[in-house]
């Protein structure tokens, strides 16, 4: 696969590309990628320069040094999380399809009827609800240079693509007002999932299963770019999934039933956010389950954010356990 910086319009963003067996850090711009030196990231680490970052000083490294054409690394995941947060239910569009949708299935309700309903609760619960949050596995994460091994035990993977937040300076109890000041950057997350994991068979008052469904090797394919927070608006960004080149979900994050600043606070009320963690913010209409089609060997995703980039991930059958 062939990586470039197609659908990258700041002026710089981070990733992390492959050198033998080390992983090293870089500036991409305009399809090259330069090595930056652990004194120019600080000297401790990603995460230490993501909990202040110098985007200032980044910037005047931008066409100095020697680059290396993006064609010829592989890039990796360009984040390091210790702690991976994930919102469920938060595309105000895809909620009222799939509570209309039970409600026409359940009661006498007329399909209007359904979605009036479902539209006005959900529009209850932005004014007077929460965000509904739960925890991913920080070793999910890899790069699309990491085949998707599907694993056996399952038919029904599926697809989410989703907005992901990357935390900056640590963010414990903050408020609205202030959340987006602790936001490092923007990176682009498919939160894959085993929908026949999800609830429980064998004692349904349990609720969800959020960590067999989510939470196999390589189910959190990142990147491959980091953007920093200045140049990007996370309020106005565009989702789009293809599978095999058919559009799958496209949607826009107008459409959050919480925002990227009520999310950052919510999260931080329980925990410290710490630098390098990452939120993912929910994913929109059009996963497999909703059009009854799921993952399969040698399938391609290919999905995007606009100004964040363009990740390709390719589905292999995993082993038979």
């Amino acid at each position: 696969m062939t990586t470039t910086s197609a659908g990258l319009h700041a002026p710089f963003a981070l990733a992390r590309y492959r050198d033998g067996e080390a992983i090293r850090i870089g500036l991409v711009t305009d399809d090259v990628i330069r090595p930056l030196s652990d004194q120019e990231i600080g000297g401790h680490g990603l995460n230490g320069f993501l909990s202040s970052p110098d985007w200032e000083s980044l910037a005047t490294l931008v066409g100095t040094g020697e680059s290396i054409p993006l064609r010829d690394v592989v890039l990796t995941a360009p984040i390091e999380p210790r702690q991976v947060l994930q919102t469920g239910a938060n595309y105000r569009e895809h909620v009222i399809q799939l509570v209309a949708a039970g409600l026409t299935q359940n009661t006498d309700r007329t399909p209007e009827e359904a979605r009036t309903f479902a539209a006005e609760m959900m529009d209850r619960r932005k004014a007077e609800g929460e965000p509904y949050f739960f925890i991913g596995l920080p070793a999910c994460v890899v790069g699309d240079d990491v085949p998707l091994a599907l694993p056996s035990y399952s038919d029904v993977h599926d697809w989410e693509l989703e907005l992901a937040v990357v935390i900056g300076r640590e963010a414990f109890q903050v408020s609205r007002d202030d959340a987006l000041d602790h936001v490092a950057g923007y990176t682009i997350v498919n939160d894959i999932t085993t929908r026949d994991l999800v609830f429980r068979k064998d004692m349904k008052e349990i609720g969800t299963d959020w960590y067999r469904a989510k939470n196999a090797p390589g189910f959190l394919p990142t990147g491959p770019f980091l953007v920093p927070a200045p140049f990007v608006d996370p309020a106005d960004l565009t989702l789009r999934l293809e599978l095999n080149g058919e559009v799958m979900q496209d949607a826009s994050t107008d459409d959050l039933l919480f925002d990227v600043p009520a999310l950052i606070s919510g999260a931080s009320q329980t925990m410290p956010l710490l630098p390098g963690d990452v939120l993912l913010t929910g994913s929109p209409a059009g996963n497999g389950q909703h059009w009854k089609r799921f993952l399969r060997d040698g399938d391609v995703m290919t999905a995007s954010i606009n100004g964040l980039g363009t990740q390709v991930v390719r589905c292999i059958a995993g082993p038979t356990r």
